[in-house]
């Protein structure tokens, strides 16, 4: 076993909890029953960690099977890396082409192979018609380094594709031609939506979220459920501001809807705009470059945070669309410019 390989093993054992080892091994399916038993969890990580590279020399493991270990690693500890969003499109009136997953495949791989000499490219099939892939970059005078590799997750028959950053900034164009011609598409642009939480990031562009606002068959009614004014209120009980409650409440299950929202840390706006005044004269009238303003919204999970807004009375219903079409519009990147 090449030393790349065992210190590959090495370094993606040590990525994951020790909680959490065991479990990676099952997925990777790589040891038999007999050598995960032969190893003890409550050892240190990095007793293991020298446990499982001493079997692999035995079972002389190759590198992509220390990719698809790395592979499983990276699907366990998906929300510690940061994911892009790109989107892929035919051209107008082009009709679909039967997809084959492993010709995608093996379209991809050649792709990036003609292009730049030194590359490996592991694909992992997954849940949903999902493809994991994993990329390990070169150049054309060094090798592949494979403890920085670029992960993508590409959804056949759909026009998206999650990718990992990637260390060298020049093969964004190769991986974005790679994309666009395995999967038969025209045309990718990168999406203004990032998060940690693929799955959020997956409810967002498949809609596979709730965000309009249902009405329940129910003997108790809406305000009655939203208020608590039902047999449990005592009618002697002064309610003030119930009314206004109940629209803020209303008004908020109608932006947001009932069920759990996609999980994002943050939304950015950018604002451009030129300066104005009724006043002649200064320096910032005369001013020929527009004023450039960040605001960056930041929380564990943003459109909850948001939701709880309004009904604790910390902003008024209803919220701005700026905030409230974050998963409408697919987008957490805004630029705010002049018409």
């Amino acid at each position: 076993m090449e030393e790349t390989v065992a210190e590959l093993i090495r370094r993606t054992i040590l990525r994951v909890p020790v909680s959490a080892v065991m479990n990676v091994l099952k997925a990777w399916d790589f040891l038999s029953e007999d050598e995960l038993q032969a190893l003890n969890p409550r050892q240190r990580k990095e007793s293991i960690a020298q446990s499982v590279v001493l079997q692999c020399e035995e079972k002389r493991a190759s590198l992509n099977d220390a990719a698809m270990l790395d592979i499983v690693c990276t699907q366990v500890l998906q929300h510690q890396k940061i994911w892009d969003v790109y989107q892929m499109s035919k051209e107008p009136g082009e009709d679909l082409d039967l997809f084959d997953i492993e010709q995608f495949k093996s379209s991809f791989k050649k792709i990036l192979q003609r292009a730049l000499k030194n590359v490996t490219v592991s694909f992992k099939d997954a849940e949903e018609n999902a493809v994991w892939i994993r990329i390990a970059w070169g150049t054309q005078y060094t090798k592949p380094n494979q403890y920085k590799p670029t992960y993508v997750v590409y959804y056949s028959q759909t026009p998206y594709a999650f990718t990992s950053p990637s260390k060298l900034k020049s093969t964004l164009p190769l991986l974005a031609q790679a994309l666009t011609i395995a999967s038969k598409n025209h045309k990718i642009v990168k999406m203004d939506l990032r998060s940690r939480y693929l799955d959020s990031l997956k409810a967002i562009v498949f809609k596979q979220y709730n965000q309009n606002f249902e009405i329940h068959n129910s003997t108790t009614s809406l305000q009655e459920r939203s208020l608590g004014l039902d047999i449990n209120t005592d009618s002697r009980i002064i309610h003030e501001n119930a009314v206004e409650k109940y629209k803020v409440q209303k008004i908020t299950q109608e932006t947001f809807g009932e069920y759990p929202q996609p999980q994002l840390e943050f939304a950015q706006y950018k604002l451009e705009t030129k300066f104005r005044s009724d006043v002649n004269g200064g320096i910032l009238a005369e001013r020929e470059e527009p004023l450039r303003c960040l605001i960056r919204f930041s929380s564990p999970h943003l459109l909850e945070a948001l939701r709880s807004l309004a009904p604790a009375g910390i902003a008024d219903a209803p919220l701005s669309p700026l905030l409230t079409c974050i998963p409408n519009k697919g987008m957490n990147y805004f630029r705010i410019r002049d018409k």
